[in-house]
């Protein structure tokens, strides 16, 4: 029996949603959605089960008993976006609103953005998800051991969690706060605040999640690529797919801070670094909206038919294909 892969509990900010897959209107209805059928939505949220004649709660309800002051939601249907809504407050100090154009930290979906990216550059055979990642790799190096020399680490390993990798995930570091270059963060040396990243398992061989993998996919993109992850996702994925105000810029650009939402904790306090830097990019670097979030999972479901233009069938398939011992994909899960 496949082992599921844990729940990822971060340390988030406000609640990002784009929902997929929801139906509330036929093909070429995309703008058409009635008020009435929106309201329908919010004020109809249910648990997974749930019972006949069971209430249900509205959104606002749900936010505050989760203590989030804000929330993003886009939905498509068969024809793309259907339509967006905004809620609540980006920054519960300044009292601004969230808008249409908020950036939100993706945390963890920054995975199969930068997995996408990495896909196209197998696409146009500036990598391969075979080749063993040391043979490119040249600032850095996974170090070898008893491991490695039986099974070198691979891409696909990296995207697909099960390089034997550790450092599960990062923590970000406040504004204002030191902030490790990579080769700090590979080596867990100060000011970076996570460990060392190593193999401690036999490649392949099973399913762990690694944010750390994602880091070492983000060097190898970057150096390979010769340019900084940022501009290099830019023109791989953000622009091409239409994500206008989404970045991995880490810390963000003035402008687009002036647009983002404060951090928000599990348990509903804010967050007193409020916007915290990802160096790790590909791992929980982006910024996005629910808008262009959607975007993103309409260019991979069209990828899936066979209709995108910027990624092939088969490497969007690959992208969900489960792999060692768990149901989790290169990017996907």
């Amino acid at each position: 029996m496949s082992k599921q892969p844990p729940s990822i509990k971060r340390q988030s900010c406000l609640a990002l949603t784009a929902v997929i897959g929801l139906l509330l209107a036929g093909p070429g209805q995309a703008d058409e959605a009635s008020d009435a059928q929106i309201e329908r939505v919010i004020h109809g949220l249910r648990p997974p089960v749930s019972f006949v004649g069971d209430p249900g709660w509205s959104l606002a309800e749900r936010m505050s008993h989760y203590g989030v002051p804000g929330v993003a939601i886009t939905v498509i249907d068969q024809s793309g976006i259907a339509w967006t809504r905004v809620y609540g407050l980006a920054d519960r100090d300044s009292g601004a609103a969230v808008q249409e154009n908020t950036l939100f930290q993706a945390g963890s979906v920054s995975k199969p953005v930068a997995a996408f990216g990495a896909m196209r550059m197998v696409e146009d055979g500036r990598l391969s998800l075979d080749q063993p990642v040391n043979d490119r790799l040249a600032s850095w190096k996974i170090p070898d051991n008893e491991f490695t020399k039986q099974v070198p680490v691979t891409l696909s390993h990296l995207l697909s969690h099960t390089g034997g990798l550790t450092v599960h995930g990062f923590a970000g570091y406040p504004a204002g706060a030191s902030v490790p270059s990579m080769l700090q963060i590979l080596e867990g040396q100060a000011p970076a605040n996570s460990a060392a990243i190593r193999v401690d398992l036999l490649p392949g061989s099973r399913w762990r999640y690694s944010g750390g993998g994602y880091t070492v996919a983000q060097l190898l993109m970057t150096e390979v690529s010769g340019q900084p992850f940022p501009k290099l996702m830019r023109t791989l994925v953000l622009k091409p797919v239409g994500m206008r105000d989404s970045s991995f810029d880490n810390p963000l650009p003035p402008k687009k801070l002036e647009h983002s939402a404060a951090g928000v904790l599990p348990d509903g306090k804010d967050d007193a670094g409020k916007r915290h830097i990802y160096p790790e990019m590909a791992a929980a670097g982006l910024w996005t909206t629910s808008a262009d979030l959607a975007r993103f999972a309409v260019e991979m479901q069209q990828a899936l038919a066979g209709t995108s233009k910027l990624l092939k069938q088969s490497s969007a398939r690959a992208m969900l294909e489960a792999q060692a011992d768990a149901p989790y994909g290169r990017g996907f899960g």
